[in-house]
């Protein structure tokens, strides 16, 4: 029975997710006890990827399914790949990240004495030290999050773990969410949203780790990451705003941070002044993005839209 499946979702990325399956190879050869499949979605590729797929898939001792989704969309290819895992374990990384040699077998030691549904989140270390300080997460304690709370940026899905399960309490991934769909971001926080809705809890666990080479080293690329990150929040606040009371503690919680942003001057990035006001005005952006979008389909509430 496989225990562990490994989802890479990819596109466009050879050469980053050449170096990412090196390290799934390496973290495989210590976790030799592990029974693992790597399933790798190629999100239509129009550089070498297949090539690097096919060649890696053959030299490997583990099963390698790979999954072709021709139509761009993060949350698309994942769905595409979850549809087709086996694992009692389900983790997922990302194309520019690589796996610490003993990823795999901290994984498979974290959830050996998990005897529920479980959403389970790793550190991240920054993959290069020239790249600017987001995309991470480098807390060295685990914790878990409030079942109140609204769980952006908890844990993420460049290192992301549950057991299979939760697939079937939650459902799948938004596909109207998330880089290459109409809301940008988000489609993680949506999912992690959806598992506390559900009473699954939802923790953070430091032992597997993985480094992200993100590349970003301007300030404006960063900026322009926290406003599609803005913008996807304020999207999902306006799926869940009727159904859901959770998003107006969130929304309390963004003003009371707008309110001390402005009474003070600290700086979590010293390139963005008044840090969550900035956050907020791309959250009503995106709440009204979707507000708007649902005017204009009613009754529709299929997950499946066309990619930007």
């Amino acid at each position: 029975m496989t225990e562990i499946s490994l989802l890479v979702c990819t596109r466009n990325r050879g050469v980053s997710l050449s170096r990412t399956l090196d390290s799934i190879t390496r973290a495989a050869r210590v976790a030799a006890h592990v029974a693992l499949e790597v399933v790798i979605v190629d999100n239509g590729s129009t550089d070498d990827t297949a090539d690097r797929l096919q060649l890696w898939a053959g030299a490997q001792q583990f099963p390698v399914v790979c999954v072709s989704e021709a139509s761009p969309g993060l949350s698309r290819a994942r769905n595409a790949g979850l549809a087709r895992v086996q694992g009692r374990i389900v983790a997922m990384t990302d194309d520019d990240c690589v796996l610490h040699t003993g990823y795999l077998a901290a994984l498979a030691e974290r959830f050996a004495a998990v005897d529920r549904l479980a959403v389970i989140g790793g550190r991240i270390l920054p993959g290069d030290p020239a790249d600017l300080p987001v995309t991470i997460k480098l807390e060295d304690h685990p914790m878990t999050a409030p079942r109140g709370a609204f769980p952006g940026g908890f844990v993420m899905g460049a290192n992301l773990a549950f057991t299979r399960d939760v697939l079937t309490a939650v459902g799948p991934f938004d596909e109207r969410f998330g880089g290459g769909a109409r809301f940008v971001s988000a489609e993680d926080t949506d999912f992690l949203f959806r598992a506390l809705g559900h009473g699954i809890s939802v923790d953070y666990d430091p032992s597997f780790v993985v480094n992200h080479h993100h590349g970003r080293r301007r300030p404006a690329d960063v900026v322009a990451l926290l406003a599609g990150y803005g913008f996807g929040d304020g999207a999902l606040y306006a799926k869940h705003i009727l159904t859901d009371r959770r998003i107006l503690a969130a929304i309390r919680e963004d003003l009371r941070l707008m309110l001390a942003d402005v009474r003070t001057s600290a700086r979590p990035f010293p390139y963005i002044r008044h840090f969550h006001v900035f956050r907020a005005r791309q959250k009503m952006q995106g709440f009204a993005a979707y507000a708007l979008a649902s005017l204009r389909r009613p009754g529709r509430g299929a997950t499946r839209v066309s990619a930007r």
